[in-house]
């Protein structure tokens, strides 16, 4: 049995924070493993003078680290799961998805204030295609201006005035201890959340068996299962950061409930919702795919 791991990560607070849970998760399950952490820098870190998709597409925070893993210098990494692209490479595999956090979006304002109640023209940052898709179709008032950096630059920004409100993960907040930045959780029957949202993605080796062992106690069932249907949904759709995509998959018993979106970026969009079984989540991501599909997405898509 190996006695040491090494987790590669973003650097980033939050990053470091994901980290840290799945490295204290890792020794809880196998005392005596030592865990160490190697921070690497991505694509996606470096560049931040201009939105992610006009960036590129996938995997814009992930493909250093996972050469980092072909090379050996580490032997598993952590994600926000929503960074990943819906499909790995043929080498990689999702090892684990500890129990997720809350999935919905957050919006940071003046205590109190909520979407709904913003005034005509106020400017929202956010640097989601998905999330501004989704506010021009309820708020065509709103100026949605693009926001990069990590949590704390983003925070500080909006106390610099120069946004009214940001939009942000609420996992990721709660995370860093800033529930007491949120003025109002969305629902997500207001705003779809990304796919994979609120869940930490530990990605290894697919052919490393003793770390995929070894990851296999922080596996969380229902977030596996949700996650599968939701990536399952992207990848039929196709979609990258340069597309407006969210899904989000809940578990009632035997049952998954599915909700997703497929929009363009000047507001228009089809949205939807299909039970199916939890023993067949790809077969459900399919077909909430084909149908939302079927019903515009497709031609939004092309648009």
């Amino acid at each position: 049995m190996k006695q040491t791991l090494i987790i590669g990560t973003r650097a980033s607070k939050l990053a470091l924070v994901q980290t840290y849970m799945v490295r204290d998760a890792l020794q809880s399950a196998h005392p005596g493993l030592t865990v160490a952490v190697e921070h690497i820098t991505t694509r996606g870190d470096i560049i931040l003078d201009r939105p992610l998709n006009a960036i590129g597409d996938k995997g814009l925070f992930v493909v250093e680290i996972e050469e980092a893993m072909r090379a050996g210098r580490i032997d598993l990494a952590v994600h926000s799961a929503k960074d990943l692209p819906s499909v790995l490479p043929s080498d990689m595999t999702l090892a684990a998805c500890p129990r997720r956090a809350d999935p919905r979006d957050a919006l940071v304002a003046q205590p109190g204030m909520t979407l709904a109640a913003l005034p005509s023209g106020a400017r929202v940052g956010t640097s989601s295609l998905r999330r501004a898709c989704q506010l021009r179709a309820l708020r065509p008032d709103l100026t949605l201006v693009d926001l990069r950096g990590n949590v704390d630059t983003r925070l500080r920004k909006l106390r610099e005035g120069q946004y009214d409100a940001i939009v942000l993960a609420a996992a990721g907040l709660k995370r860093l201890g800033l529930d007491g930045a949120i003025s109002e959780l969305i629902e997500p029957d207001v705003l779809i959340p990304a796919v994979g949202q609120g869940v930490i993605g530990v990605e290894a080796r697919a052919d490393d068996e003793e770390v995929l062992r070894l990851l296999a106690p922080l596996d969380d069932q229902a977030a596996r299962i949700a996650i599968t249907a939701e990536r399952a949904f992207l990848a039929r759709i196709g979609g990258g950061c340069q597309v407006p995509v969210g899904a989000l998959a809940h578990l009632e018993g035997d049952e998954l409930l599915l909700r997703g979106m497929i929009g363009a970026r000047d507001g228009r969009m089809v949205r939807g919702m299909q039970r199916g079984s939890a023993s067949d989540p790809v077969g459900l991501g399919c077909a909430l795919a084909d149908e939302l599909l079927d019903q515009g997405g497709r031609a939004l898509l092309a648009g």
